[in-house]
Formats: C-alpha cells, sequence, structure tokens
C-alpha cells in the first residue's frame, strides 16, 4: 500500500513542488492550504503536471485544532511536511505577533494531531536563518545557532525546539516506541528559487514580492518599474549579500529523500536535522546579473537601504544530506533562472 503524505501548506511555492516530486515518487498526497498567501494556480499546475485530479484537498487553517484534527480522522496519514508559515523576513520584523502566533500555532496543532492520532513522521520546513550572522562559513549541521535577525528566524528555532522535545518525550527511538510516537526531520534550506521546468508551477506572491528572483521575473516583464537591491555597502566582493541559492526542484527532491529516509524507518536518531542547499555562495548582484545574461535581457536596478533582518553571508555545507539523504542539488543556477522566466513569461500569457 502506498504511503499517505500530508503537506500542510501544499498550495504555495514550495508545497505545490514538493507534492509534484512526491507523486511522482510513487506516494499518495493529502494537500491542506488556508489559501492566505496563494490561489489555486499551484494546485491546479500540480494537477496538470502528474495528470491527476483526484489529490485531495482541504482548505483549512492549521491553527484551528479542530480542521487539522478532523483531517487526521478522515486520512490515514504515515508523515507530515509541514509548510503552512509565513515567511517573509521583513514583514515578520513589523509584524511579530502575527509570526509567532500563526508559524507556532500552525506547527503545535500539526504535532498534537499526529501524537493523538497513533503518532507520525513530522517532517519540519526549516531555514538557514536559525544560523543568524554564523561565524563560520560554510555553516554545518554542528554550527551553534545564533539569537536569530528576525521573528521569522525566530520561530524557526523555536519550532526546531518543539519537534526535537516532542520526539523525545515519544519516542525513545530504542525499538520500544510507544502509542503516539512522533519521529522528526527538520530540513534547513537556504534560499529555494526558480519554477517547475514544465512553467506550470512556480513563485507567485501576492503583492509586492519579498523574495529577488519574483521581483526580478516581474521587473523583467513590466510588472515592477525597478528592482531594487538591498544594500551594497556589506563588506562582500561586489558590496551585496551572500546567499545560497537552490533550485526549488532540487529542494523538493530533498524533501521527498527524507520523507522516504523516515517511513523506510532508515533514520539513524528520532530526530535529525540536514542542511539542503549547492554549497555555493552567489552574491544578489550575481545572480541579477545572471539573470539578464541568461535571459538576454537588461533589468532597470537600483541599490537602496539595507533590509532589516538581513544577513551579510550564508551557504551550506551539504555533506550530511549528500551521505545521509542520498540527494544532491543538480540543477546549475543558469538553468534555474531560466525557468523563473519561462514561469513569469507563462503567468502573462494565461493569468
Amino acid at each position: 500500500m502506498k504511503k499517505k503524505v500530508l503537506v500542510s501548506g501544499g498550495a504555495g511555492y514550495i508545497g505545490s513542488h514538493v507534492t509534484v516530486e512526491l507523486i511522482e515518487a510513487g506516494y499518495e498526497v493529502v494537500v491542506a492550504d488556508n489559501m492566505s498567501n496563494c490561489d489555486m494556480t499551484g494546485f491546479e499546475g500540480v494537477k496538470k503536471i502528474t495528470g491527476r485530479d483526484d489529490i485531495p484537498f482541504y482548505q483549512i487553517d492549521c491553527c484551528d485544532y479542530a480542521s487539522v484534527d478532523r483531517l487526521f480522522n478522515e486520512c490515514n496519514i504515515d508523515a507530515v511536511i509541514h509548510f503552512a508559515a509565513f515567511k517573509a523576513v521583513g514583514e515578520s520584523v513589523a509584524e511579530p505577533l502575527m509570526y509567532y502566533r500563526n508559524n507556532l500555532v500552525s506547527f503545535i496543532n500539526i504535532l498534537e494531531a499526529a501524537k493523538s492520532h497513533g503518532g507520525c513522521n513530522v517532517l519540519f520546513s526549516s531555514s538557514a536563518t536559525v544560523y543568524g550572522e554564523a561565524e563560520d562559513l560554510p555553516v554545518t549541521e554542528k554550527t551553534p545557532r545564533l539569537p536569530s535577525t528576525s521573528p521569522y528566524g525566530n520561530t524557526k528555532q523555536m519550532c526546531e525546539d518543539i519537534l526535537r522535545d516532542v520526539v523525545f518525550a515519544t519516542s525513545g527511538f530504542d525499538g520500544s516506541d510507544g502509542q503516539g510516537a512522533v519521529k522528526g526531520i527538520a530540513l534547513r534550506y537556504f534560499n529555494p528559487i526558480g519554477a517547475h521546468p514544465s512553467a506550470l508551477i512556480g513563485e507567485l506572491p501576492r503583492g509586492v514580492p519579498n523574495n529577488l528572483v519574483p521581483f526580478i521575473t516581474q521587473t523583467a516583464i513590466g510588472k515592477r518599474e525597478c528592482l531594487s537591491i538591498f544594500g551594497k555597502d556589506y563588506p562582500t566582493e561586489d558590496g551585496t549579500c551572500l546567499r545560497d541559492y537552490i533550485d526549488i526542484v532540487d529542494l523538493a527532491k530533498a524533501h521527498v529523500a527524507a520523507v522516504s529516509r523516515m517511513v523506510e524507518c532508515r533514520m539513524k536518531d528520532g530526530y535529525e536535522i540536514f542542511n539542503v542547499g549547492t554549497g555555493r555562495p552567489v552574491s544578489v548582484y550575481e545572480l541579477v546579473t545572471a539573470f539578464e545574461k541568461v535571459n538576454g535581457l537588461k533589468l532597470n536596478y537600483k541599490f537602496v537601504d539595507r533590509r532589516p533582518g538581513d544577513v551579510m553571508a550564508i551557504w551550506a555545507d551539504t555533506t550530511l544530506a549528500n551521505e545521509e539523504l542520498g540527494w544532491k542539488a543538480e540543477r546549475s543556477v543558469e538553468d534555474t533562472l531560466a525557468a523563473a522566466w519561462a514561469w513569469e513569461k507563462h503567468l502573462a500569457e494565461n493569468l
């Protein structure tokens, strides 16, 4: 019998790509989303890519425990991948209570339901923000977590700790797991960019984009007059921030590898952490100019003041994920940026 995976926040950018890869890997998928940060474009694209019109969809808010509990009652869930969270660093600095309430309560409800329905494997969508301003680069999973520069980063650290504690409380991981045992993996991923090669799903922000690449593509197609690059006075080669940009399909495949590790009982501990990135630092300015070169375009951009909450530089050591998950990022930045532009053009032609 196929294993069933609940993808909370599954209609969004990352969730839709993960849903595609899970289905193509042979899993049954249940999608839950409150649609607060997306519309049905991504979910409809998933159905087209997979040829599946029967993917169960629950429009629920994971902050409402009764709705989460009802979903677990109706579906025999083997694993959960939790994406249902707000994710904009700058917005979290301006609206910390909104971020703490949504990101913590939704995850606690998922864990409570997992525990009360006999136990479950839980994959948490964490972030490189937990490392803060790391002193040594690249960061490994053993790099100390530093105080976050944003409430968004704080919620990621808190959720990691909550998952670790629930795993410890429900499972000794010694072969004597009791009723309600939860096992967990936190994937700390870096900067997802790009779109599916089919151009049927991709990043579709509401309002002004918070992430760089959709701002680039919207500027290129004329939706935005000018691209703002936040900060040109960082102590880096070109003065802009350094990031580890990972292709969204590569990232989605890492989630499939992690779920397989859980449901096939290959974990070495009840709670595990993996960095998911490329291991290659790329500056913001480099990414902008690479987009211009790959797609034969000239962007209108300007440098503005630094953005609150941004760290200067962060990139991953992915050795552990490469060895333990059998996963490695494969797509080039050039292919990723070409896919992002193809997605933006698809939107212009079809929406």
